[in-house]
């Protein structure tokens, strides 16, 4: 229809003309052009501006009002064959729709710098026949940050295989992180903080690329990106790690249309030149329940603000609250575990009575119970424990670790640790101690812990002391187990070579995960790298009791638009983006450890 629209103005301009005997428009199409490149210039800024005209094939069309992004991109038919230049320039159009993708075009306007890219104000576009551009190859990872200037604007294409390395934006703004070779490692996680860390971080920064749909609205109604180049959906989803070969578009200099996603280096494989729909192949696949064997099965799972306090910190209302819950208790029936600590629960008894009431539901048992401990420490969330009846039960009373035992754990920005020691029906004992130690995400300046620059972020002192009290905490028996076999899970907020991990091997326990899967181990994904923070430790004794050890990955691995949240969601999204599965149930992925007690 809009080709259609176009067509008749075009038909209606050259009839005018004629009757008019005006040869305007031609005389334009012949007059002399400033060449795209000589414009670009080699450097960052624009190396001509003022009122020029141009000339070129149309490659990107993005015209329309906002959101959009109101012009369209135009390649030099023939560049000057320097490496060092861009043959192509993005004109500002207005609310003006005045071209098509493959339009020879001539243009003038003022040519300005604008946020980062060079770009023609148009006062006049004339459409002066068609064209054609080859698209340019580009390869990962580029040498530099100002690298892809010289490709800004222009059709190119990326031969190498590329891997998702997140989709947080995918259902806000439509945009995937793409990433060479693999998806990108948290630096800290396989490199020690500083300038071994720093290093990785670089690596990865030239190594990856932002991958946008053609809009610059919010919240689409439909995601493009899902597998095999149909939209995203709750049965069609897009994992990190998926692969992705040829890609083709227009590599722009833009943000997303909001600050939440700035501006950066963007491919627009839609509105391109040519039919250049991403295929996504499975390259990660939805894993089933992890195989640990053992007798015994010992879980952790972050359940991301699981509240039934409506409209606080986790569910906005009710059906929210239906949908998190439905997702979390599909979890814990596939874990199947005996014992599960779990982490960010609301800090009041009444949500994990709740979420055990809903799992014996689902089973159609009371097999399951809570340790009933009831508000730990004064934050909103805490830590918790469920058991299953039929397998173990507690052994006397659980402990807590708080400021009481040693002020400097700093109750007020660590959580609580709680430990319960069980036992199985033979009588063996398992004392499992939940931690969250405190986050990255806000700053502990009050206490003077200062990020230091070094990849560890926001709180790192903070962590380190209470993983040193936790150590000398558990060394003395603290539920009087008489038992050596202790299990220490959660989120300790710390990628494997941070000093809360390391000072916790150094105390003597093992970090399971990493034990039996090295530095490619993971549970988390932040800014498009991947790392462990949950971990689960083994006392030496309890070490060559093990059976197997693994992060099931159903939570970092999905794209955060298929979790349980309704807002800025279509109705036909609330039902195509959502089941009541294990997948997105939370951003954190659940452990599971085998253990053969003796």
């Amino acid at each position: 229809m809009r080709g259609l629209d176009l067509a008749l103005r075009r038909a209606v301009t050259v009839l005018a003309a004629a009757l008019a005997g005006c040869t305007t428009a031609q005389a334009v199409c012949d007059s002399r052009a400033v060449p795209i490149y000589q414009v670009q210039g080699g450097g960052e800024s624009a190396a001509i501006t003022g009122v020029l005209t141009l000339r070129g094939v149309v490659v990107g069309d993005y015209e329309g009002a906002r959101p959009a992004l109101r012009g369209f991109y135009l390649q030099a038919a023939e560049g000057d064959g320097d490496p060092a230049t861009s043959d192509a320039i993005f004109v500002f159009n207005g609310d003006n729709d005045d071209v098509e993708v493959g339009d020879l075009v001539t243009v003038s306007g003022r040519v300005a710098e604008f946020q980062g890219q060079t770009q023609l104000s148009a006062s006049s576009v004339t459409v002066c026949g068609t064209g054609s551009v080859k698209p340019v190859d580009v390869f990962l990872p580029v040498a530099d940050d100002d690298f892809l200037e010289r490709f800004e604007g222009m059709l190119v294409r990326l031969p190498q295989t590329l891997h998702v390395t997140e989709q947080y934006q995918l259902g806000r703004f439509g945009e995937v992180v793409l990433s060479l070779g693999a998806r990108l490692p948290q630096p800290t996680a396989v490199a020690e903080p500083g300038p071994a860390s720093a290093a990785v971080l670089r690596a990865n920064e030239l190594s990856s690329l932002v991958l946008d749909d053609e809009a610059n609205d919010q919240n689409p109604a439909v995601i493009r990106f899902g597998r095999g180049g149909r939209p995203l959906s709750a049965a069609n989803t897009l994992r990190g790690g998926d692969a992705v070969s040829g890609l083709v578009g227009v590599l722009t200099f833009t943000w997303a249309g909001n600050a939440a996603s700035g501006n950066t280096w963007r491919l627009r494989p839609s509105g391109a030149s040519g039919t250049y729909a991403p295929v996504f192949e499975s390259a990660n696949p939805r894993p089933p329940v992890p195989d640990v064997g053992g007798t015994l099965r010992v879980a952790s799972l972050n359940v991301l603000n699981y509240f039934t306090t409506l409209g606080s910190r986790g569910a906005s209302d009710q059906l929210e609250l239906e949908r998190q819950r439905a997702k979390l208790v599909a979890t814990l029936l596939e874990l199947d575990a005996d014992v599960v600590g779990l982490v960010e629960l609301e800090n009041r008894q009444a949500a994990l009575a709740d979420l055990v009431a809903t799992l014996n539901e689902a089973v159609g048992r009371s097999d399951y119970a809570a340790v009933t401990t009831g508000p730990l420490g004064t934050d909103v969330i805490t830590v918790g424990l469920i058991y299953r009846r039929t397998s173990v039960a507690p052994a006397g009373d659980y402990a807590v670790l708080d400021d009481a035992f040693d002020p400097s754990f700093r109750d007020h920005h660590n959580r609580p640790v709680l430990a319960q020691t069980f036992v199985d029906a033979q009588g063996r004992a398992l004392t499992v101690a939940v931690v969250h130690l405190k986050s990255k995400g806000s700053d502990c300046l009050d206490v003077g812990d200062r990020d230091t620059g070094d990849g560890q972020g926001n709180c790192n002192i903070t962590r380190t002391q209470a993983a040193a009290v936790l150590a000398r905490w558990l060394a003395t028996d603290p539920t009087g187990a008489e038992d050596s076999d202790q299990l220490v899970l959660g989120d300790f907020n710390a990628y494997r070579r941070e000093d809360p991990v390391v000072v916790l091997e150094t105390a003597g326990f093992v970090s399971l995960l990493h034990e039996f899967h090295g530095d490619s181990a993971y549970t988390f994904a932040f800014d498009g790298m991947w790392g462990a923070l949950d971990h689960a430790f083994a006392s030496p004794a309890l070490l060559g009791q093990i059976t197997g050890v693994a992060a099931w990955h159903v939570n970092a691995d999905e794209p955060s638009v298929l979790d349980y949240n309704v807002e800025f969601k279509s109705l036909s999204q609330l039902e195509e983006l959502y089941t009541p599965d294990p997948y997105r149930a939370s951003d954190h992925d659940p452990l599971l450890i085998g253990i053969e007690l003796r």
